[in-house]
């Protein structure tokens, strides 16, 4: 019985510890791979990585690329413009407002995306941003707890 005991234990204690290890193992070393590359290197990394899932011509590489150059620049400006301020220090009507402006450049670049991509190559598109924020979503949740 003893035995039965300190097995449960010890494979509890591993559970734990592996899956700690895991979710700092995973934010760390995304945000270190990406952090000293310039918006220029990000849009030509994503456009390869979706010219690899969605099969994109050369036309079509060219102009989803400066769809993420575009976005990319955005998002590294926002986050300057942001550095020194905690999320603490937004007020209500500015967190609001960042909220609002994020949305409406995700919808504005789908429909730039619906535009380039064929009908097939939307839905692929689609799925894998589904995906992504479902498992982003369930990350953080993780980790709250």
């Amino acid at each position: 019985m003893k035995k039965l005991i300190i097995i449960a234990i010890a494979f509890v204690s591993l559970q734990t510890i592996a899956q700690e290890h895991h979710n700092r193992r995973g934010d760390d070393t995304r945000k270190e791979q990406f952090k000293d590359m310039n918006p220029e290197e990000l849009a030509q990394l994503k456009t390869k990585h979706m010219t690899l899932r969605l099969d994109l011509d050369d036309s079509q590489q060219d102009k989803v690329y400066a769809l993420l150059l575009e976005q990319t620049k955005a998002r590294k400006e926002k986050a300057e413009s942001l550095k020194g301020k905690e999320k603490k220090e937004l007020s209500k009507d500015e967190k609001l407002k960042m909220a609002n402006d994020r949305l409406d450049a995700q919808i504005a670049f789908k429909k730039e995306m619906k535009i380039v991509l064929n009908e097939e190559q939307y839905k692929k598109f689609e799925r894998s941003t589904k995906r992504k924020g479902k498992h982003q979503r369930k990350g953080k949740q993780k980790r709250r707890s």
